[in-house]
């Protein structure tokens, strides 16, 4: 098979160079651009500029793109839609496609009982709305978040991010009653027992921060994203279930990066044997069309009185009929099974990498959801954010897009769409092999030997 990647002009091409110039004059400053490419149309993995090239995507439009861009099944459901009706809000005409989608997914809810869904905009919106809809379950006015937390830019979803710099710096005063705890990192935590630390410091915080009584809920990811894909150890899972419990406190998963088949299985919670109360999704419920959710617990669902949650474009007729084309794909095309192969050859590569370059300190995610760690050096671990810089720098003029993550911005984080084709991951983690290899200063012979 001939290989996806095909660079036809120097990065940037003359004509993204263009757009981006006109771009400047008429955008804001805030909205900067990572990657220096203009779009021209894209499919499965592959993404073609205006200049003609085309790249390997492992960005998945931050983890929108699970099943691919440009889903054959998806774009049908939504030009089928666009010709019968784009807009009424489901509360004033409803429409079956929302209830349908909240069936369906409600189907494939780790929660065991009667479950309820509702949705929104954008993941954002569903954290703000999974918040409201704990402290009128209820009645108390605090939350629980952890450090390296994303949880989105709006008031409340903003004051539960951790990360100051660009998401919170100068924008407060930030919602109230909100508490963070340590989230356990094994790479970096200097704890024999990280979980055990973790979950000490959190009913500390009981006596020294909030009164338990007082806490509506506990929000958490599975596994962080914009924190650097850190997965936490499954008995501190179990310990906020346990806390939860015992204090009458709703726990929240947080799964709009995590869910959706991005760790090999359709929930990042699924791996840790615990059922949260609440479930937020976004990003691939609809293959990149805007839609969130809340998902959860039908007790808790129905403690939000009418029209305390909703919006006019919440749940919008095309996202409902995208999110059923995504769930159908992601059975017909059993993803969660490819994800894990795909998890499980990129993990067996970059390991196999990080024994060549020591300053690759850490190897990390669940399936396909991996993040390769930077450091100065593998003892002090000091975060290397120039050199991860230089590494998806150097994957871009080889054609391969990836983005940053991590509070220091030392990770690199896959987020490739799970339809990628055998040749297609092989080809990626190529690139991604000489981008390292370029980035550390080894010369293409000794890179090739692996000496």
């Amino acid at each position: 098979m001939a290989p996806t990647i095909d660079l036809r002009t120097e990065l940037p091409g003359p004509r993204s160079t263009e757009i981006l110039a006109r771009k400047q004059r008429v955008i804001a400053d805030a909205k900067s651009i990572y990657l220096p490419i203009v779009i021209d149309h894209a499919h499965g993995v592959a993404v073609t500029d205006v200049d003609g090239n085309t790249f390997l995507d492992w960005t998945g439009g931050i983890g929108c793109l699970n099943v691919g861009h440009t889903n054959e099944a998806v774009s049908a459901a939504l030009h089928a839609q666009v010709d019968r009706f784009l807009h009424t809000d489901f509360t004033m005409v409803p429409y079956e496609s929302y209830i349908e989608l909240a069936e369906r997914l409600l189907a494939k809810t780790p929660i065991a009982g009667p479950k309820k869904a509702a949705f929104f905009n954008s993941g954002a919106e569903a954290v703000e709305n999974a918040i409201k809809i704990a402290k009128l379950a209820t009645g108390r006015p605090a939350v629980i978040c952890f450090d390296r937390a994303f949880h989105g830019r709006t008031l409340m979803a903003m004051s539960l991010t951790s990360k100051q710099h660009p998401y919170k710096a100068g924008l407060g005063p930030f919602a109230p009653e909100v508490y963070r705890a340590p989230y356990p990192f094994p790479y970096r935590d200097v704890s024999a027992d990280p979980a055990a630390a973790a979950l000490a410091a959190l009913r500390g915080m009981f006596t020294t921060h909030v009164a338990a009584e007082q806490v509506a809920a506990i929000i958490f990811e599975p596994v962080q994203g914009e924190g650097g894909f850190v997965v936490p150890p499954a008995e501190w899972v179990r310990g906020l279930r346990e806390i939860a419990d015992a204090h009458g406190i709703v726990l929240i998963a947080d799964e709009v990066q995590s869910g959706y088949g991005r760790t090999g299985k359709m929930f990042g919670i699924e791996h840790f044997g615990v059922e949260p109360d609440l479930i937020t999704v976004a990003k691939s419920i609809a293959a990149g069309v805007p839609i969130s959710g809340v998902v959860g617990r039908a007790a808790v669902m129905d403690a939000a009185g009418d029209s305390t949650i909703g919006g006019t474009y919440v749940g919008s007729p095309l996202g409902c009929v995208a999110g059923i084309a995504v769930l159908d794909e992601i059975e017909r095309r059993d993803l969660l099974a490819r994800g894990t192969a795909i998890g499980e050859r990129m993990r067996s590569r970059f390991q196999a990498l990080q024994l060549r370059h020591p300053r690759l300190g850490d190897v990390r995610g669940l399936g396909p959801m991996l993040a390769a760690e930077f450091v100065e050096d593998p003892i002090s671990k000091t975060p290397a954010s120039d050199l991860a810089t230089a590494v998806a720098e150097a994957a871009m003029r080889r054609g391969l897009l990836i983005l940053k993550a991590g509070m220091h911005g030392n990770c690199l984080r896959v987020l490739v769409s799970l339809v990628a084709t055998d040749e297609q991951v092989e080809e990626s983690l190529d690139v991604f092999d000489a981008a390292v290899d370029e980035a550390l200063g080894v010369p293409l012979a000794a890179a090739a030997t692996g000496r």
